[in-house]
């Protein structure tokens, strides 16, 4: 057990202290946080005048990286930096990995947007891209994996994703991140444990990537001095500029396409209450009762029901990380919450395997509009068993009153989690 008196100098809301900080969590190490934050002492205590830097009973320890190593290091027995000399290497290089490849391109980034720096689009570019290259790498790495290094959270992924937090919260949207899936699916599940949580709280992802002051404003205001030179011109040479600019002039923009499924409450009615199923399934005095007013009400012409199996159940090593895995694909399909209804188990145990499978009920014929909403559903393979010219057989009846009703097993395995979606 860690002896007390750690502090951790740092300006709030630092990304290079989270490490630090998620790092006690997981060791149970007493870190404190000096509060409020004194720049002159962080300066006079550190060798490199900068924060964060940390206490301890033996002296001072400074820069990032080497302050997390410190705390990881104080519990062996938790494994956060590796098992083995060949894994500590690889905790090690992951986490020069992310102070050599990730931090620059990702401040460059976002910094413009937190107010730490102006914009410079040729900056801003490259940031872009470096970060893209990263990510490659991290994508590549984590394909057939959970976690960077081992069966485990390491050092290695606590460094990575915290140097990732920020651009996660600010700029990644979700079409930058789109051949990204490994690294986003790694990142969610990172962020969702308790002891990153602590640190970090819940993280939002984001949704539209937000734009630095001047960014948006630049090339208008280019235009705006281009137009003003212009109209000193007359005769036919302003006409002739005049076209040449109506020509090159942006197409307006297009209007907001309206969701798929509210297009289809407005022309392909159902007498199906999505609303109304849902309290049913809530406040119904039995599971029984539920299902049976399930299938008087079900409209298989407006409604169609999907089988769910996770592809990577090989990837599933705890439980708690698997109903954390499961808990972040509902949270992100929350687009299309008024539209669907749907419940996820974990089955299985640790010792043999574990297997996230589910069955939902989604508005319309296809799945896609799911998969548009979130990109997670590509994961799964999705089977249809009842909808349009599907109409449900007992077998697909005893099928989903399974799923959606179990609570102790589930096709002969225990379920460890269930989660619903509504």
């Amino acid at each position: 057990m860690a002896s007390s008196g750690y502090t951790l100098h740092t300006p709030p809301g630092s990304f290079r202290a989270f490490k630090c900080l998620i790092a006690a969590e997981y060791n149970s190490v007493p870190v404190s946080v000096a509060e409020p934050f004194d720049a002159a002492k962080a300066k006079a205590l550190s060798p490199t005048g900068k924060a964060p830097v940390l206490e301890t009973p033996a002296g001072v320890v400074f820069e990032s990286n080497a302050i997390a190593r410190h705390v990881a290091k104080i519990r062996r027995d938790t494994g956060l930096t590796g098992s083995g000399i060949f894994e500590e290497a690889a905790v090690d290089a992951w986490v020069d990995f992310a102070a050599n490849e990730i931090v620059l391109p990702a401040s460059v980034w976002f910094y413009p947007v937190a107010g730490y720096m102006p914009f410079h689009k040729a900056a801003y570019e490259k940031a872009k891209a470096d970060l893209s290259n990263a990510l490659t790498i991290l994508n590549d790495q984590l394909l057939l994996k959970t976690y960077l290094v081992g069966d485990q959270i390491t050092l290695a992924d606590i460094v990575v994703a915290s140097a990732l937090v920020y651009p996660m919260k600010l700029v990644c949207d979700k079409a930058y991140l789109k051949p990204f899936g490994n690294v986003v699916r790694w990142f969610q599940t990172c962020v969702n444990q308790p002891q990153f949580k602590a640190v970090i709280g819940e993280v939002t992802m984001c949704k539209k990537e937000l734009t630095a002051p001047g960014q948006a404003a630049a090339p208008a205001a280019a235009g705006a001095q281009v137009q003003k030179k212009k109209g000193k011109k007359g005769g036919k040479e302003a006409k002739k500029e005049k076209k040449e600019e109506e020509d090159e002039a942006p197409a307006p923009v297009a209007k907001k396409v309206e969701h798929p499924y509210k297009i289809m409450d407005r022309e392909a009615k159902s007498a199906f209450n999505m609303d109304a199923w849902k309290k049913q399934y809530s406040n119904a005095s039995s599971y029984e009762a539920a299902m049976e007013y399930f299938w008087t009400k079900f409209d298989s012409a407006g409604y169609s029901l999907w089988s769910q199996v996770y592809n990577f159940n090989e990837e599933n090593k705890r439980v708690f990380m698997t109903s954390n895995a499961v808990g972040g694909f509902q949270q992100r399909s929350d687009e299309v919450r008024k539209w669907a209804f749907g419940v996820m188990d974990v089955l299985g145990t640790e010792e043999t395997e574990l297997l996230i499978k589910g069955v939902w009920l989604l508005r319309g014929d296809t799945v896609e509009h799911l998969i548009q909403a979130n990109d997670d559903a590509n994961w799964y393979t999705w089977k249809k068993i009842a909808g349009k010219d599907m109409e449900p057989t007992d077998e697909v009846k005893k099928m989903v009153a399974d799923y959606w009703c179990s609570e102790e097993t589930l096709e002969g395995l225990p379920i460890q989690d269930s989660k619903v979606f509504k």
